[in-house]
């Protein structure tokens, strides 16, 4: 049983991004499938798709990377709240990412939401992770 769900969901994309691997399959949630989302929409993945196996379901991503370079589009994921130390902004006290380059995920009253759009709507919350 894993006692993270989030930080496992980094941890695999960040392992089959150094595996350089096409797609990553992940169990899914509706909090995971939220943060997939914000991850295509902010151009961080290529496509998803959420598949339903008659248990937990699952969630498959494909992964992004420089043509040229090979180097995948999300430099670094870090978990920024933990089930032992949580950590909560309020819209003001959120801080940027690579100066404004990455974003920050938090889980707010209105949703999870990325730390621009919190701000934009002037919730705060906890913090889940940043990724630039």
């Amino acid at each position: 049983m894993v006692t993270d769900p989030i930080a496992d969901y980094l941890t695999r994309i960040r392992n089959a991004q150094m595996a350089q691997h096409r797609i990553v399959e992940i169990p899914a949630s509706n909090l995971k499938k939220r943060i997939t989302e914000i991850l295509y929409d902010q151009g961080y993945i290529l496509k998803y798709k959420f598949e339903d196996d008659n248990k937990q379901g699952l969630i498959k991503i494909a992964l992004k990377y420089d043509v040229a370079t090979k180097q995948p589009a999300i430099r670094s994921l870090d978990r920024i709240s933990r089930p032992g130390l949580r950590h909560y902004a309020k819209p003001a006290d959120i801080k940027r990412v690579s100066n404004g380059l990455g974003i920050a995920i938090l889980s707010t009253s209105k949703g999870v939401l990325t730390d621009k759009q919190a701000k934009a709507n002037n919730v705060g919350g906890e913090v889940l992770c940043a990724i630039s």
